[in-house]
């Protein structure tokens, strides 16, 4: 078996509990954070309607009231002297920042995304979004030269919020490091995983959603790997292991 990628299909905060503490070396992922569902009721986003494009009918929304567990399980899992990055639109960043540091991280900055392409909103359409970065303990980056603003088009007609590879592998490369492993308990089409292969780590990644497990399947079978990616299995869920393996 080869244990570089392990999918998993699971609540997030179940999922996270089951992983040892300081197993993990980077985290990097994007809740679906709660004023998605602000966005939805003022129509100001189409990832939230029912449509062939749609999100809604795959995951639920977190609520802020959940960050500080979440914050609390990523912690602990974390390895000392390193690395968390967490997407997040303005309005979460206020909640998410707090949460965090009374985990016990570090908060360094926001990094902002610029998208290069706008996208929706009323007052000013949006064309950035936010990446928290985290750090437990103390790590250098690998390269001290990289902006606090990173371009990387937006992923057009892709699975909903899907993150450019490009991006990730930013990131990856900043605080990561070939044989470890990178978590992503979110992970939706699976991007943060593609980019710790393609950089040399392991990558674990979990969802609750059908599709997400399908699509991140797909994607990471696609990568050719000399031995096939290990499921995770959970007694409580159907689904056709033929779709996470090609």
């Amino acid at each position: 078996m080869n244990d570089q990628f392990q999918l998993s299909q699971e609540d997030a905060f179940t999922w996270l509990k089951s992983l040892p503490s300081s197993s993990v070396d980077l985290v990097i992922t994007d809740p679906p954070y709660e004023s998605l569902e602000k966005y939805r009721a003022i129509g100001t986003t189409t990832r939230l309607k029912k449509s062939k494009s749609s999100s809604n009918e795959w995951f639920g929304v977190i609520p802020n009231s959940s960050f500080p567990e979440l914050f609390a399980q990523l912690y602990r899992v974390l390895r000392q002297d390193r690395h968390l990055y967490l997407f997040c639109d303005s309005e979460t960043m206020f909640a998410a920042k707090p949460a965090g540091e009374a985990a016990g991280f570090k908060f360094w900055k926001p990094i902002v995304w610029d998208k290069r392409r706008i996208g929706m909103g009323y007052h000013y359409r949006a064309r950035y979004e936010f990446i928290l970065f985290f750090e437990k303990g103390k790590r250098k980056l690998a390269d001290l030269g990289v902006p606090d603003v990173l371009e990387a088009v937006r992923v057009h007609n892709g699975y909903p919020t899907e993150k450019p590879v490009d991006l990730l592998r930013t990131l990856v490369s900043q605080s990561g490091k070939p044989g470890e492993l990178a978590i992503d308990p979110f992970m939706g089409s699976g991007s943060t995983g593609v980019a710790a292969l393609d950089l040399g780590l392991r990558f674990w990644g979990n969802d609750v959603s059908n599709t997400s497990l399908a699509t991140a399947g797909e994607r990471l079978g696609a990568l050719k790997l000399p031995e096939p990616i290990k499921v995770v299995e959970t007694t409580h869920l159907d689904r056709q292991l033929d779709l996470l393996q090609t």
